[in-house]
C-alpha cells in the first residue's frame, strides 16, 4: 500500500523500568530481550510492510540524538522531537498533520515503540487488514489482543457483534461498544468470562485527514495549536512554532480525547504473541532462560539457596542468597530490589526521586 505509514511512539521514559530506564535512555532505547534495542526491532518488524521512507519517529529533544544513532534507516526528517511530553493526542496530532501535508491519502499505523511481538507475519497481516478497513470506512481502528488471563495491567475494550456487519465479522473486525480502564482482578475475571473484551494494545490505525477531522471535534484546543504548526513544517519556523504550541497543549491520551468519544471506531482482533512489556515483572514472566529453582539471571549474578527471583546483574556481581520471588535489577549508580507483584509501583520511586531534585539518578 503506497500511502501507508508507521508512526512510531518514542517520547516516553520508562519509569517502571529504573533503574536501567532513564530519561536520556528510556526503555525503548534499551535491549530487554534478543539482540537490538525494542525501537531498534519495532521498527525491524514493520519494513516488510511499510519502508524507512514511509516510518515517522515522534521522540523528545532529550532522546532524539540517541533515536538517529539507533535507526540509521529512518532518514532523520522523520524524526520528530516534541519539546515536551503531552501524551498521545499530542503526538498522533503531530505525525497526522506531517503526513497529511505530504501525502492527502495518507494512512497511520501507529505504534509504541516499546512491545514485543512474537508472530511477526501474522502481526503484518493485522495491520493490513485494520489499513484496508481503514481506507473503506474512514474509521478509527484499534489493535485488541485476545486476552489469556485476567490481567490488570492493561486496559480493555468491548466489542460489539450485533452491531458489526458479518463481512466484517467474518474477518475479525468489530465496532467497539466502550473502553474499559485498568481492572481490578474481580472485574478483569467477569471481562474473561464475557467474551467480548479484549486487551488495549495501545496501536491504531486511521487515515491521516479522519483522525484529525476527528481531534477538530473533540479536542479543538489541541487541533488549532497542531495545526499553527503544521503551517511552519518545511520552513525555518518549525521549531519555534512548535516549542510555542507544545506550551499551550493541555496533555491527553488519543484514548480519552478521542476514542472514546468518536462514532466510527473499529477493534481488530489480535492473537500474534504480544506483549507491551509494561514492566519488570511482565519481563519476568517473558523470561525464557531460568534455572531449576526458577531464577532468571543476566549478568555476573550468583544465586544460592534461591528461588524464583530475577536477577539482571549489569556490570556488577550480585550475589544473593536465600531469597524468593525479588527481582533484583543493578545499575552503575542504583539497584532495585522488589518484591515480585509489585513492580508496578517503582514509578514511585521514580516520582519521589523527583520530587527531591535528585536528577542524576533519572
Amino acid at each position: 500500500m503506497d500511502h501507508l505509514y508507521a508512526v512510531i511512539m518514542a517520547g516516553g521514559v520508562g519509569s517502571r523500568f529504573w533503574p536501567r530506564s532513564r530519561e536520556k535512555t528510556p526503555k525503548q532505547l534499551l535491549e530487554i530481550f534478543g539482540s537490538g534495542s525494542m525501537i531498534q526491532n519495532t521498527t525491524a518488524r514493520i519494513q516488510p510492510l511499510i519502508p524507512p521512507e514511509r516510518t515517522i519517529i515522534v521522540t523528545n529533544v532529550q532522546q532524539k540524538d540517541a533515536v538517529i544513532r539507533q535507526l540509521s534507516s529512518i532518514p532523520k526528517n522523520n524524526i520528530l522531537a516534541e519539546p515536551v511530553g503531552r501524551n498521545t493526542a499530542a503526538c498522533v496530532g503531530l505525525a497526522a498533520s506531517w503526513i497529511q501535508r505530504i501525502d492527502p491519502d495518507g494512512i497511520m499505523v501507529v505504534l509504541p515503540a516499546d512491545h514485543l511481538v512474537h508472530n511477526e507475519k501474522e502481526f503484518r497481516r493485522i495491520l493490513r487488514l485494520a489499513a484496508e478497513i481503514a481506507e473503506e470506512t474512514e474509521g478509527l481502528l484499534t489493535i485488541g489482543i485476545q486476552p489469556t488471563h485476567p490481567e490488570t495491567g492493561y486496559g480493555y475494550i468491548q466489542y460489539s457483534e450485533d452491531d458489526t456487519d458479518d463481512v466484517h465479522r467474518r474477518k475479525g473486525v468489530y465496532r467497539v461498544k466502550t473502553f474499559a480502564e485498568k481492572p481490578n482482578l474481580e472485574t478483569a475475571e467477569r471481562f474473561l468470562e464475557s467474551g467480548d473484551f479484549l486487551w488495549n494494545s495501545g496501536m491504531f490505525v486511521w487515515k491521516a485527514s479522519a483522525i484529525l477531522k476527528e481531534i477538530e471535534i473533540h479536542l479543538p484546543d489541541l487541533y488549532a495549536q497542531v495545526n499553527e504548526v503544521k503551517q511552519a513544517m518545511g520552513s525555518e519556523g518549525f521549531e519555534e512554532a512548535l516549542e510555542k504550541a507544545y506550551g499551550l497543549i493541555r496533555g491527553i491520551s488519543i484514548d480519552y480525547g478521542v476514542m472514546e468519544k468518536a462514532g466510527n471506531v473499529y477493534v481488530v482482533k489480535g492473537n500474534f504473541g504480544w506483549s507491551d512489556v509494561g514492566s519488570w515483572d511482565e519481563v519476568v514472566r517473558l523470561s525464557p532462560n531460568k534455572d531449576d529453582q526458577g531464577n532468571a539471571i543476566k549478568g555476573l549474578a550468583i544465586a544460592r539457596h534461591s528461588r524464583n527471583n530475577y536477577i539482571d546483574a549489569g556490570g556488577r556481581i550480585v550475589a544473593a542468597v536465600g531469597v524468593e520471588d525479588l527481582i533484583i535489577i543493578s545499575t552503575e549508580d542504583a539497584v532495585l530490589v522488589c518484591r515480585k507483584g509489585q513492580s508496578q509501583e517503582v514509578k514511585e520511586i521514580v516520582d519521589y526521586l523527583r520530587r527531591k531534585q535528585m536528577n542524576d539518578f533519572l
